[in-house]
């Protein structure tokens, strides 16, 4: 068995993005050489999480629009009084308690064991930020 660990970066453009990290995840795996074993993914961040769903554009904008509805930016949050980096942001803690901060994933035969619609998103909720980061680990079985 070994481990393996990487780590993917990027900015986002939005408040509110849905990331689609399936390619540069899946192109990590399959140049590891693992066959088979267990990929677990991580948003190193708060205010930004994972999800696994559709890759469908207009899916996305209903998302974030739902995601906009449940806890809008501009409400009255005790937390945006004294924020420790000027970022009212309550919004996007409060978000993130309703998605995954991560993801596990089988691999089997060298790819992601993913059903047919399915990527895997990161999912951004206090942006636009310059730099986000997904922490990838690989469990080999081999």
């Amino acid at each position: 068995m070994k481990l393996l660990r990487h780590r993917i970066e990027f900015g986002t453009s939005a408040p509110i993005q849905f990331v689609d990290v399936t390619a540069q995840v899946r192109e990590w795996v399959a140049q590891s050489g693992v066959m088979n074993g267990l990929l677990s993914a991580i948003s190193l961040h708060t205010t930004a999480r994972l999800t696994l769903n559709e890759h469908d554009p207009a899916l996305q904008r209903d998302m974030v629009a739902f995601l906009e509805r449940l806890a809008p930016a501009k409400a009255p949050y005790a937390h945006n009084e004294h924020t420790v980096d000027n970022r009212d942001n309550a919004h996007a803690h409060l978000l993130s308690l309703l998605v995954n901060a991560s993801e596990t994933i089988p691999v089997a035969n060298g790819d992601l064991m993913l059903g047919a619609w399915q990527s895997l998103f990161f999912v951004e909720l206090d942006g636009p930020r310059t730099s986000r980061q997904v922490e990838l680990q690989l469990i080999s079985a081999d």
